[in-house]
């Protein structure tokens, strides 16, 4: 967690499912044949033709959000201040982060909207 704040598992998990729910929302304007994704509680797994997968996830045990993709993972911690999950060592925003790799893998820029 950021700072000394103490979050409760019900607010951790409305927030991690919304964050969850927002990046499925914005892999569904995708064409499929580019990106596509599946869903499991508590877990988006962005898939692409050459069966790569990213994997974002909620990990209730440390009230993050993990972002994996290929070798890369990142560890998010909610920022009240900031409204969004950050990273837990340089502070970017995973939305950011998503449309980033998710852009590198397909060969084309995307942003985050949804």
């Amino acid at each position: 967690m950021l700072g000394s704040t103490v979050m409760i598992v019900q607010e951790y998990l409305h927030l991690a499912d919304t964050c969850l729910t927002r990046v499925a929302a914005w892999l569904e304007a995708f064409d499929p044949d580019e990106v596509d994704f599946s869903t499991t509680d508590g877990m988006v797994s962005i898939e692409f033709p050459d069966e790569a997968r990213f994997v974002l996830n909620r990990q209730s045990g440390n009230h993050q959000m993990w972002f994996a993709a290929g070798v890369r993972a990142w560890h998010y911690d909610w920022s009240p201040e900031r409204g969004s999950w950050v990273d837990d060592r340089d502070g970017h925003d995973i939305y950011d982060r998503v449309a980033e790799v998710v852009s590198e893998k397909i060969g084309r820029k995307v942003t985050f909207g949804a």
